[in-house]
């Protein structure tokens, strides 16, 4: 008969102390981590999710050894049984949360649908891929136009004006600019193909005496995608764009409440940049800004990334 698998005095300090998250005190425990680390609490539950489904790997493999007659299981007691049980969750634990492991893996997605870290983003292309028009005089570039690094890069000292202007994070409206064009690689056009500079896809309704660009999107319309065909205002330069956005969210009694959230957010005590950015995106949805019911959501998904990009770029 073979012999009982001898166990350490001392299990290792991850099941010693603390549970695994299906101990109602430990998943407990979890959430309120949650809270004030996102992040820890994302990268343990990753590696508890590891250690189950090692554990249940090793049992498995267990079995079949046992069921094979490689080992001699018979007579075997309880409580050789539970030492057994007890040295798979061991080793389970043990390998778990390793780099490269299935817990990075579900760490990375997991950050991502909780908007902890940027999705895919693009990284190649141009940024703001539409020609300048003729009339406009040639500017130097100074910053590299590929991909949202670009984009963020390439708008900031115009959101920096805009900040000014209205007390909005100069990143939250880059990011309302990178929502509404796809980060620039689905900007609204004139029919000839010149770009209107609309960052902020504002329309041209009857008080705009401007030139317009007419195009064919898509509205929701009782909860219900349309496509549609609509006039936007055309500006002459992004510049341009970023400053009239400035004055319909300052002079607008429509986004006084949204604009009015960020500095209310601002001046809390505790409060952080996503729940600033999720203060100002649920208050541009409940002034009806788009009318796409998940406008907020992907709103503070994409100010989250572009904080992250801004700290990589500093």
């Amino acid at each position: 008969m073979a012999s009982i698998p001898q166990l350490p005095a001392q299990l290792p300090s991850q099941f010693s102390s603390q549970g695994l998250a299906y101990d109602s005190k430990s998943l407990d425990a979890l959430r309120s981590r949650a809270a004030g680390d996102p992040k820890g609490a994302v990268r343990e539950a990753a590696r508890q999710f590891e250690t189950l489904f090692m554990n249940e790997l090793m049992k498995s493999m267990r079995s079949t050894t046992l069921q094979s007659g490689l080992m001699d299981d018979s007579g075997a007691t309880s409580g050789r049984s539970m030492g057994m049980e007890m040295l798979d969750t061991q080793w389970a634990g043990q390998l778990a949360g390793r780099p490269g492991g299935l817990s990075e893996a579900i760490m990375k997605q997991l950050e991502r649908q909780m908007g902890l870290s940027p999705g895919p983003i693009p990284v190649t292309g141009s940024a703001n891929n539409t020609a300048a028009p003729l009339s406009a005089t040639p500017q130097p570039t100074r910053v590299p136009q590929t991909g949202a690094a670009g984009f963020v890069q390439q708008h900031s000292a115009a959101a920096q004006e805009a900040e000014k202007a209205t007390g909005i994070p100069a990143s939250f409206m880059v990011s309302q600019a990178a929502l509404e064009t796809g980060w620039g690689r689905k900007e609204i056009r004139h029919g000839d193909g010149t770009p209107s500079f609309n960052l902020f896809g504002i329309k041209a309704t009857g008080s705009w005496k401007g030139p317009v660009a007419e195009i064919t999107t898509t509205e929701f319309i009782n909860g219900k995608a349309q496509k549609v065909v609509a006039k936007f205002r055309a500006y002459g330069s992004y510049a341009e764009s970023f400053a009239d956005y400035a004055r319909l969210m300052k002079e607008s009694p429509r986004y006084q409440a949204a604009v009015g959230s960020v500095t209310r957010s601002t001046a809390a005590e505790g409060s952080g940049p996503i729940d600033r950015a999720a203060a100002f995106a649920q208050g541009l949805q409940k002034a009806g800004y788009a009318t796409d019911p998940a406008y907020a959501d992907k709103l503070t998904r994409v100010i989250n990334t572009t904080l992250r990009l801004q700290r990589s770029l500093a």
